[in-house]
């Protein structure tokens, strides 16, 4: 049985970064989101959960800057993590989501990333037929999921003032400018020089 305490539960817990993902039977996952989503697939029948954390929607847009970057979209973190987990004798049909994040927390960026992210994983569970029993996406405000093997996930909602936050909040903000490419570097790549 796992503890009530919030912060026993961090303690014993895998912490998941941007591009990562795992599938746990006996330890909590944990992971803190801004604009990017983690979504949580469990199979009741195996007591097995797992868990990702995406930064972009799909690895085939247009601005991912390099291949190796795919690790951070959508897309791949989908299929990876479906795959690990009947890997490990889940069934799909069994699979059962919960999705966290998306936030409006960087307002800098051109574009409405989390938002993307948020309708991005409401999608592709529709169209892969996992239902989605609990989300807490948007909003302007960062936070912190721990998603428990038996399928329970707690979700707290952090503001983006605190210190931790901000950090957390940053080094998205560089990885994000990392991986997107500017518009005005896009139009300098199609001009050829004869």
């Amino acid at each position: 049985m796992w503890s009530d305490d919030p912060r026993l539960l961090e303690r014993q817990a895998k912490v998941l970064h941007p591009g990562g993902w795992a599938v746990e039977s006996d330890r909590p996952l944990s992971t803190v989101l801004g604009s990017c989503v983690a979504v949580s697939l469990h199979d009741p029948r195996m007591q097995l959960t797992g868990m990702n954390h995406f930064m972009l929607p799909r690895r085939h847009a247009q601005n991912i800057l390099e291949e190796d970057n795919t690790v951070l979209a959508g897309d791949y973190a989908m299929e990876v993590l479906v795959n690990a987990m009947m890997a490990r004798g889940c069934r799909k049909q069994n699979l059962q989501a919960k999705a966290f994040g998306g936030g409006t927390v960087v307002h800098s960026l051109r574009t409405m990333i989390g938002a993307d992210n948020a309708r991005f994983a409401r999608e592709w569970l529709e169209r892969e037929s996992i239902p989605l029993l609990a989300e807490d996406l948007g909003g302007s405000w960062s936070r912190k999921v721990i998603a428990l093997p038996n399928g329970e996930v707690y979700c707290r909602r952090l503001s983006v003032v605190t210190p931790d936050v901000e950090k957390i909040m940053e080094q998205e903000w560089s990885l994000q400018q990392s991986v997107v490419e500017p518009a005005d570097k896009k139009e300098q790549k199609r001009i050829e020089l004869c």
